[in-house]
């Protein structure tokens, strides 16, 4: 009886210790995608062995254990990226070796952006790899070509469109960052932001001039995800990977992710401001009012910045 008991305890301890090892990885990973700036990021460490004959060799060493160590880091951090609210990269790689291929090849595709001696005497090399771009990205190793480009959804009819609301945004092009010069405001009847184009929103119409999409999520706990789909309260899916060009989304994303709206450049210098109502797929997917998701695709329809993927998630 004593030895079951101390057989359980010892189930146990395993049992937690793998739970923590699964939760601080997944928790490292998450650290290390940066979806402000698209790219995934792992700093290695490495020391020369004893049998170093010089100081050079065991420079050079040190380096290359640091570099082995950065593609291991990468490795699990690129496996931890989530293609979709419920699909991860490690997931997509078991379903298929061309596509666990093409991740390897990625991988090893790293650029080195840092590195140097440690103040201890090792070696630190810092390396990256973009989640999008044409070559050598996850995008390019995990995104299929759709067979055919599905045509965005006709408004619901039943639903007037929401009177939009727009923030106007100063773009510096030096720098690359964006000064919005009003508040976001909301969407619908509740629409009364300074800058809000309601007064001369004709109903079921596009006022057009719309540079681009901005969703709000703010506080609802959104998750980054790469092929991420805007739905509408009924579910509808009103804006997704199978819409778009397949090489304009594996070049730049399908939306841009950023906490601070002083980084929704993407989105252009008059963007459409909408506000999540809920998500959906394990929290990767904003929910739109229906009234604001008509407004959205009578936009579209005038300006198309959905086909040209200038939409930018606030979280």
């Amino acid at each position: 009886m004593m030895r079951v008991s101390r057989l359980l305890a010892t189930l146990v301890a395993m049992t937690a210790i793998m739970v923590f090892s699964m939760a601080t990885v997944f928790a490292a990973a998450n650290d290390n995608v940066d979806w402000d700036n698209s790219v995934i990021r792992a700093t290695g460490g490495g020391v020369a062995p004893s049998r170093a004959r010089t100081q050079a060799q065991a420079r050079m060493m040190a380096r290359r254990a640091a570099i082995v160590d950065a593609y291991r880091q990468l490795a699990e951090y690129v496996g931890g990226v989530n293609i979709d609210g419920e699909t991860t990269v490690n997931m997509a790689e078991v379903t298929s070796d061309v596509i666990r291929t093409r991740v390897n090849a990625t991988i090893r595709g790293a650029r080195i952006i840092k590195e140097g001696v440690t103040s201890d005497g090792g070696y630190e090399v810092t390396m990256e790899v973009p989640l999008f771009g044409v070559s050598a990205s996850v995008a390019s190793a995990v995104m299929e070509r759709p067979a055919t480009v599905e045509a965005f959804p006709e408004p619901v009819p039943s639903v007037e469109p929401a009177a939009p609301s727009s923030v106007h945004i100063d773009i510096n092009v030096g720098t690359g960052t964006t000064t919005p010069s009003v508040d976001t405001g909301t969407t619908g009847s509740a629409a009364s932001s300074k800058g809000s184009s309601a007064a001369s929103a004709p109903s079921g119409r596009a006022i057009g001039g719309y540079t681009g999409l901005i969703v709000d999520c703010r506080g609802l706990d959104l998750k980054p995800v790469m092929s991420p789909v805007i739905k509408n309260e009924s579910g509808q899916p009103i804006y997704g990977y199978k819409n778009l060009d397949y090489d304009k989304v594996v070049s730049n994303g399908m939306v841009g992710y950023t906490r601070d709206i002083n980084r929704a450049g993407r989105a252009g210098s008059n963007p459409l401001v909408v506000r999540a109502i809920a998500l959906d797929n394990h929290n990767g997917n904003p929910i739109l009012a229906t009234a604001d998701a008509n407004r959205v695709l009578i936009e579209n329809g005038a300006t198309h910045f959905l086909d040209a993927t200038n939409v930018v998630f606030l979280r």
